[in-house]
């Protein structure tokens, strides 16, 4: 590999644990001691957060693609086989059509986690679209476009780098999401 390639690999490894630990960690902060919300209020805290977030998850694209590109196999991705390129074609239409599809279900303001700063705008238990059918459509089937694009790049590396994301991505739901989620229905439902 190139050193072009170890840099794109460091610097995208680097943004991803930036983008989900430190939004992970920011999220945390703010759930327990409204760090976003306490001196500013509800509406300019979140839009505080969200600039923050928006940052660090666009960083987060563009060292993706980078990352595919400095460590791509081929200089011109046409040369690839055609089956590899449907394959990364379809990927690619398929998980930004799950985000796409599952972003505007939930609204511009829970994509960015509203329901830390407002847990009573939180919406339980199961908003209709492709939550009807996934689970957790955003993490699992909505990554299928960072597979799409290591396979159009023909870099293997990229593959690689788009498991680790949706591992990183899943965990972040694991012990951020998931755990504030069973506190707003704790909340809710007292009884149970």
């Amino acid at each position: 590999m190139t050193s072009w390639g170890l840099a794109a690999v460091a610097y995208h490894l680097f943004s991803r644990i930036a983008y989900a630990g430190g939004v992970g960690l920011l999220l945390q902060r703010q759930e327990r001691a409204q760090v976003f919300t306490r001196v500013a209020g509800i509406e300019a805290g979140f839009q505080r957060f969200r600039r923050i977030a928006s940052l660090l998850m666009n960083n987060d694209a563009v060292s993706f693609a980078l990352l595919c590109v400095a460590t791509r196999r081929f200089s011109n991705p046409l040369a690839q086989p055609p089956v590899v390129l449907t394959a990364g074609v379809f990927l690619v239409v398929v998980g930004v059509s799950i985000k796409l599809w599952a972003a505007r279900t939930l609204g511009a303001q829970a994509y960015y986690w509203y329901d830390f700063f407002s847990p009573g705008a939180a919406r339980l238990p199961d908003p209709p679209g492709p939550y009807r059918y996934f689970r957790n459509p955003m993490y699992t089937v909505g990554y299928a476009h960072a597979y799409g694009i290591a396979l159009l790049a023909g870099s293997s590396i990229g593959l690689g780098a788009a498991a680790f994301d949706q591992c990183a991505i899943l965990a972040f739901h694991l012990l951020v999401e998931r755990p504030h989620l069973r506190h707003i229905l704790a909340t809710r439902n007292p009884a149970r």
